[in-house]
């Protein structure tokens, strides 16, 4: 394994470390409102289980057409963007509720 690898390999540990850092936060929120009950915690555990299924949709058809890279690490990053970015929106969005 030459730097350049193992700096990418580096990056993308870090990146893992964030996504779950991030994906812990979402998950509190989401658990908080989902547990509150009533109309708003059922449209958002809707909310939760549609996003999800769309993401991982997303992510399949980026690797079937080839949008993702097809190295190892460039698909992992790829997809760990993918996610990242899906979370990183939610967070947004449950913060301001």
């Amino acid at each position: 394994m030459d730097s350049k690898d193992f700096t990418g390999w580096m990056k993308t540990g870090l990146d893992m470390w964030l996504l779950s850092a991030e994906a812990g936060s979402v998950m509190a929120f989401r658990m908080a409102q989902i547990t509150a009950g009533g109309s708003a915690g059922s449209a958002e555990a809707k909310l939760m289980v549609t996003e999800k299924v769309r993401a991982v949709i997303e992510l399949q058809t980026r690797f079937m057409s080839g949008a993702l890279d097809l190295t190892l690490l460039g698909a992992t990053q790829g997809t760990l963007n993918h996610y990242r970015k899906k979370v990183a929106a939610n967070n947004k969005r449950l913060r301001k509720a």
